[in-house]
């Protein structure tokens, strides 16, 4: 039986544009212990012509997580304005939040 991943990747190839897919697939790469990988796809999310602002939130957290702090601090200070600028103030609130206690 196929695995929630590959079942994943499958959905990706017939809707390649899915960001929902693409970020259910990231979160699933964290959950298997491949960061890069998981990242990967997280920096496609944030430069999307529209960028998805739940992978700013979720990057930033994997990235304090395996110790990249700065790096987790850019994130949450660009997904902070990119939420904003999509009216998104629950999400700028909780990467504020994760941001201030870095």
């Amino acid at each position: 039986m196929a695995s929630r991943r590959e079942k994943l990747e499958v959905m990706l190839q017939s809707s390649p544009e899915d960001q929902m897919l693409r970020y259910m697939l990231a979160m699933e790469f964290d959950k298997e212990g491949s960061s890069e990988q998981s990242l990967e796809l997280f920096e496609t999310l944030m430069t999307a012509a529209t960028p998805y602002v739940p992978a700013f939130l979720m990057a930033g957290q994997l990235l304090a997580k395996i110790g990249r702090v700065e790096d987790a601090k850019k994130t949450f200070s660009t997904g902070i304005q990119q939420a904003q600028q999509q009216n998104n103030s629950h999400a700028a609130g909780e990467m504020a939040g994760f941001l201030a206690a870095l």
